[in-house]
């Protein structure tokens, strides 16, 4: 693993991502190592010679650059957390690049957007707690251990996931789930709306991207641990499986009374 400290121009940019108008990333690549993650692409602009999930650099100066930034008066907006990396991943543990950038964004005031995997970001429930507009989603591709285990190996567990939403809504944190990205034979989604209840208070969904570059470490996973799986999942990649998925999410939505805020189709 090849971690390094940077120095940033700027950290603080416009999104072309619904629901939110700016994107922090307080680090560059992921210790997540999760197989499907889009953002490899990352890699074009960085000139990174390590495979996806085997290097970070650390956005070292990203508060400070925040505060100048914002200084200049930019047009409120929401702030998404985590567009191309986890601002939350093991890493933030040491370097609290996440919890720094945080309290810069307090005293502007802010809505903000959290998305990640991990447990951690119940550590900053004090500072979630103050903002006037705060949500925070975590994402759930599967609840099979050994499953997310193969996909995602860094990320915390799916039990642990579950458990940090349940955390963050006790707290009275707007929080949602982001199923996503879905990987046919995988992803139950009765299951997981199952598991939602009295945790999350919307969903997101979306479904794999395999225009990447990801689709030769999915394929390796699938040779190696579900090779009975491959034709399977491949069929589920098909465009016309995504009105089962959408039908499926809706029929989900009202029995489980948890509004869907949004279904993104690749």
């Amino acid at each position: 693993m090849k971690i390094q400290k940077i120095q940033c121009k700027n950290i603080l940019t416009k999104s072309k991502l619904p629901a939110s108008d700016y994107c922090i990333n307080p680090y560059i690549g992921c210790t997540h190592k999760c197989f499907y993650c889009y953002a490899r692409f990352m890699k074009r602009f960085t000139n990174h010679k390590e495979k996806w999930g085997e290097f970070v650099d650390v956005k070292i100066n990203a508060a400070e650059i925040l505060n100048k930034q914002l200084c200049r008066k930019h047009k409120r907006g929401v702030i998404l957390l985590g567009s191309v990396t986890d601002a939350y991943q093991p890493l933030e543990r040491k370097y609290g690049i996440t919890r720094a950038i945080l309290k810069i964004l307090l005293r502007y005031d802010f809505p903000i957007s959290i998305l990640t995997k991990s447990n951690l970001v119940t550590r900053d429930i004090d500072l979630l707690k103050q903002f006037t507009e705060c949500e925070v989603g975590l994402t759930i591709t599967t609840l099979n251990k050994k499953a997310a285990q193969n996909f995602e190996p860094g990320a915390s567990t799916p039990e642990q996931r579950i458990k940090t939403m349940e955390i963050l809504h006790a707290a009275g944190i707007k929080t949602y789930a982001f199923i996503g990205p879905i990987l046919p034979e995988f992803t139950n989604l009765n299951s997981i709306f199952h598991a939602l209840q009295g945790k999350a208070d919307l969903v997101m969904a979306e479904t794999l991207n395999i225009k990447c570059g990801n689709w030769q470490d999915i394929q390796e996973i699938l040779k190696k641990e579900y090779p009975s799986r491959l034709q399977l999942f491949k069929l589920g990649l098909r465009k016309s499986a995504n009105e089962e998925v959408e039908a499926e999410l809706m029929r989900l939505s009202n029995k489980f009374n948890l509004p869907i805020k949004g279904f993104y189709q690749h």
